[in-house]
């Protein structure tokens, strides 16, 4: 006898629906008692308390973005220079958009062609340049990494490594809690609701945002994850939600069952409360570019920010990301159309930031695993080191290009192995403990979090690390 597909037993339900919620959605339910035990062992916190709101979007490159292509040179001398090294897959000249920083070391820089709303938000001092930044453990150059003076960062062109070490900012060791799950655990008890986690994720588990008591609130591009089925309005549904309110208002006296079902139902009330929360804002003005995943995430960032008073947020974090970077082939095209979709996507959220005037207080930073050679490998580009990132944001000191563009000749001093692999002259500990500082975090408390940063600067100095936030 066929059996009917809704003919679910107790014990089948029960794994269904477990496994509907998702391991990062139940272990959120363990963020209260997590953030006492902190509390308890912390009762000086050194992060000062406050009703303004910040938050950073974490975007994700994933595959190694060929950042050189992004921020390229393009007056004549640099420009003769980046088209010898690039050869066949140099931009011509004349389709660069150009772009003019506040200061000027001289030469004259611009963007991909592909990128015209990012090139407008720099020039309308919204977005900044990193340039040349990259993980490393101490300064390093050519000479004392060719002779292993120096420790250079694990797994150095290694993708997962990589990954790994932009979200932990600690690139001497492989360790699986993030930078942005150590803010967390300092500023958690910012934020008046101890039942979601601050750190918001689009797309799933993630290294940046787990920290010691923090760990992400994995959400969809839709909404809260919650349990399939549960509180729909079809009979099927409503017996389902029945069956298992009727579960987990049961008390067991074996104390395992029992925190299992309450850990379950934490789970699924802090799933039902952000629902109801995002779905109690109305619908955006801006809109939304079609078929773009990207901004997808990024309107759901909106949402939840506009629904901060609701949940009782004052600090978040967010992780975005967009793959498909690794371009060992067709870069030209490939990287054309990446950029597009994030040029069309940051175009979207800032003009939702502004219609939520909340522009000044939330920023968006890049991430990626490496740049790519500067040297063809035929028709792409190979792991390399040192690249290009942007910031967006009201709070960026913008119209800017921080940090030392290099010269892009084989064989230069930050050249590694004549093949245009750059070596950082930035190190990603500054770029992070720049963000960081605007989050709030105590300069005390920086060395915690990035434990090589005293490499590279002096927390103690009262200058920010670079110079790209606005600290006010």
């Amino acid at each position: 006898m066929t059996k009917h597909k809704n003919n679910l037993s107790r014990r089948k339900f029960l794994e269904q629906s477990c496994a509907a919620l998702g391991y990062t959605t139940i272990f959120s339910s363990l963020i209260n008692l997590k953030a006492m035990a902190a509390t308890a062992m912390n009762s000086s916190p050194t992060i000062s308390l406050g009703s303004d709101y910040k938050a950073l979007v974490c975007l994700m490159l994933g595959g190694g973005n060929d950042s050189f292509n992004m921020l390229i040179p393009r007056g004549n001398s640099e420009y003769a220079e980046y088209a010898t090294t690039r050869s066949n897959l140099a931009l011509p000249q004349n389709q660069i958009l150009p772009i003019n920083p506040k200061i000027s070391d001289g030469r004259a820089f611009g963007v991909h062609p592909a990128i015209p709303d990012m090139q407008q938000s720099f020039e309308n001092g919204n977005l900044a340049f990193l340039s040349n930044v990259g993980t490393l453990i101490e300064p390093s150059t050519k000479t004392d990494i060719k002779n292993n003076m120096v420790k250079t960062p694990l797994g150095l062109f290694s993708h997962s490594d990589q990954i790994q070490q932009w979200q932990t900012g600690r690139p001497h060791e492989r360790t699986n809690i993030g930078w942005g799950g150590r803010i967390a655990d300092l500023v958690q008890s910012m934020n008046s609701n101890q039942n979601i986690s601050m750190n918001v994720s689009l797309r799933g588990a993630n290294i940046f945002q787990r920290g010691d008591q923090i760990i992400p609130y994995a959400i969809k591009n839709s909404g809260s994850i919650g349990i399939r089925g549960y509180g729909g309005e079809n009979s099927f549904n409503q017996l389902k939600t029945q069956a298992l309110n009727s579960m987990l208002e049961r008390d067991y006296q074996d104390i395992f069952k029992n925190t299992y079902k309450n850990t379950i139902k934490s789970s699924n009330d802090s799933s039902l409360e952000f629902q109801a929360a995002i779905d109690g804002i109305s619908e955006f003005s801006t809109i939304i570019p079609e078929e773009n995943n990207l901004a997808e995430q990024l309107r759901m960032v909106a949402k939840t920010i506009a629904s901060r008073d609701t949940l009782g947020f004052s600090r978040q974090t967010f992780f975005v990301q967009i793959g498909g970077w690794d371009h060992h082939d067709e870069l030209l095209i490939n990287q054309a159309n990446k950029l597009a979709e994030v040029n069309a996507a940051l175009k979207y959220f800032n003009g939702l930031m502004n219609e939520l005037n909340t522009n000044d207080c939330v920023t968006l930073f890049s991430v990626s695993d490496f740049a790519r050679t500067l040297t063809s490998n035929g028709n792409g580009t190979d792991h390399a080191w040192g690249g290009n990132a942007f910031i967006m944001g009201g709070a960026v000191q913008g119209k800017e290009i921080y940090g030392d563009y290099p010269v892009l000749a084989l064989g230069s001093d930050v050249d590694l192995r004549k093949s245009g692999v750059m070596i950082p002259t930035t190190p990603a500990d500054l770029y992070m403990a720049e963000l960081a500082l605007w989050f709030g975090v105590s300069p005390s408390d920086l060395s915690t979090i990035f434990p090589n940063l005293s490499n590279f600067y002096d927390t103690n100095s009262g200058t920010p690390p670079i110079g790209f936030m606005n600290m006010i």
